[in-house]
Formats: structure tokens, C-alpha cells, sequence
């Protein structure tokens, strides 16, 4: 049997839930760029720093990235309490899934922080 030791969510429903409102922002960010690049053709660094300057554009790519690191998080921790099991990998699974989920959750922490970071100009 699975435990819940390293999911931070309450339920396969809250995974679900998140999973699906992640997934529509996600996807609302990007048709968002692709309509503005799509209206604005041959934009340069000035128009694409205008863009990023506003504080709203700002908090929607931080909503954005926030929505990336809950989606991946739920992805990553299906996929390992799916196929990183005993029938697998034998005795070590549970020491190989901890140590797959602290690699996954050390990377996105790493790369959610370089996002702000490139974002706010921290």
C-alpha cells in the first residue's frame, strides 16, 4: 500500500481539482500570449518589456507559475506512487520513491524561485 507521507494534498480529489484548475490557467496564460504576439506582429524587446512591466501581467505569470509547480507536483507524485511500487522495484521502493519525490520537490522549488526571481526582477 501507498502512503501519504509526501503528498501535500488531502485527497484524490483535491489532486483532481487541482490538476484541472492548474491545467486552465496554464492554458489561459498561454493562449493570452499567443493572442498578443498573434495581434502584435513584430513586436520587439521594448513592446515584450512593456508587456512584462505592468504589475498586472506580472501577477498573472506568477498565478501562472504557481499553477506549473501544483501541476507538475501532481503529476510527478501520481507517477511515482504509480509506478515506483514493491511489485516494481522490490524492497527499495519506498526509499527510491522518496528520494525520486525530494529530487522532484527540491527542482521545482529551485525553479519556482528562479521564476520570481526572473519575473520581479528580485
Amino acid at each position: 500500500m501507498v502512503t501519504n507521507v509526501t503528498n501535500f494534498s488531502r485527497s484524490g480529489l483535491y489532486d483532481w481539482m487541482a490538476q484541472r484548475v492548474s491545467a486552465v490557467v496554464l492554458a489561459a496564460y498561454v493562449l493570452f500570449l499567443l493572442g498578443y504576439v498573434i495581434v502584435n506582429p513584430g513586436m520587439d524587446y521594448a513592446g515584450w518589456h512593456g508587456l512584462f512591466s505592468h504589475t498586472a501581467m506580472r501577477i498573472f505569470s506568477l498565478l501562472t507559475l504557481v499553477s506549473l509547480s501544483v501541476h507538475a507536483w501532481v503529476g510527478m507524485w501520481t507517477i511515482s506512487t504509480d509506478y515506483l511500487t514493491n511489485m516494481a522495484l522490490g524492497k527499495c521502493a519506498t526509499a527510491v520513491r522518496f528520494l525520486f519525490q525530494a529530487a522532484c520537490g527540491i527542482a521545482m522549488f529551485a525553479y519556482f524561485v528562479w521564476g520570481v526571481q526572473i519575473l520581479w526582477g528580485i
